[in-house]
């Protein structure tokens, strides 16, 4: 099995980094012999905000981030999301609170690391 590592970064409205990072975890995701894990930092934190409404017919990141949830891990930055004054209790079910000595773990064991 191939453990891939998504670094995001960005906000996840605005420029569509978070999203195309989204289309290809959830791609990758499908496949049962990926391992996809999404660490959010900085802006990217306010993907995992369950709730999220969008206007008709534009792309949804909660929805997205949904996806990777179901088939893999999802962890935020626990700093940036204080910065941003994001709560666990208003995270997207199955992402979660974590450090950057998670991501340090996850960036040793990944076989590939991409960032967005």
């Amino acid at each position: 099995m191939s453990e891939i590592l998504f670094i995001l970064n960005d906000a996840p409205y605005g420029s569509e980094r978070t999203y195309n990072a989204l289309r290809l975890a959830v791609t990758l995701a499908a496949q049962p012999e990926q391992k996809v894990r999404l660490f959010l930092m900085a802006d990217a934190v306010l993907a995992a905000k369950a709730g999220q409404k969008v206007p008709v017919g534009y792309y949804n990141v909660e929805t997205m981030l949904g996806k990777v949830v179901s088939r893999g891990e999802v962890a935020l930055c626990g700093t940036c999301m204080d910065a941003r004054g994001l709560r666990d209790e208003e995270l997207l079910a199955g992402c979660k609170r974590s450090t950057m000595m998670q991501l340090g773990q996850w960036t040793v064991a990944a076989e590939k690391v991409l960032v967005f």
